[in-house]
């Protein structure tokens, strides 16, 4: 039984302090999980309308599923995140393209903002791509934002991600774009260079 505390990946950023990563817990997480995707922000979650029940019942699916799970994002012991991370193999995302065992897809939802803080959601957004490539089964890493989507677009060229189509999937029209630890690394390398 994985304890709720346990951490996966923690990371320290200069002026913000600890980002940390702990798988979700249904019982405890489940309500706050559901006041953050019911809210007009999150509409590319696809569960605006959804009651706490059919919520848990989707996270209960996800949780009971051997290549598909949920983790919650802290900032300083504060969930400001959720993230999935699942096998791109067993899901349907490989009927859009050629696999690898390497492959794995995330998903990634913020919590609803009470202060801006600047850099934010990057800060958020590299330390789950460092998380991704700190892990050894992990080469690439899939996503598939719908394609209106444009703030996650715009951070996901930022981290290295390479746009290949766009495909249909059950909910959305979805662009199809992948990074590599290269690519990632080229991405920060860049970023570095420009001063930002």
């Amino acid at each position: 039984m994985v304890e709720i505390n346990q951490e996966v990946f923690s990371k320290k950023i200069d002026g913000l302090g600890r980002i940390s990563i702990r798988p979700f817990q249904i019982d405890t997480d489940i309500s706050m999980l559901h006041s953050w995707v019911t809210q007009p922000y999150a509409k590319y979650w696809g569960m605006l309308d959804k009651s706490l029940e059919e919520v848990q019942t989707e996270y209960k699916e996800i949780e009971d599923s051997l290549n598909h799970h949920s983790y919650i994002g802290m900032l300083n012991n504060v969930p400001v995140f959720l993230m999935e991370r699942y096998k791109a193999s067993k899901d349907v995302i490989s009927e859009h393209y050629d696999t690898q065992e390497s492959d794995y897809g995330m998903h990634i939802l913020m919590a609803p903002v009470e202060k801006r803080i600047s850099q934010f959601t990057w800060h958020v957004f590299s330390t789950i791509i460092d998380y991704f490539f700190s892990l050894p089964q992990v080469e690439r890493v899939v996503v598939e934002p719908d394609v209106n989507n444009e703030k996650i677009h715009i951070l996901n060229k930022k981290a290295g991600f390479v746009y290949q189509k766009e495909i249909v999937l059950a909910n959305k029209i979805a662009a199809l774009a992948f990074c590599t630890k290269n690519s990632y690394r080229l991405a920060l390398n860049q970023l570095e260079k420009n001063g930002k």
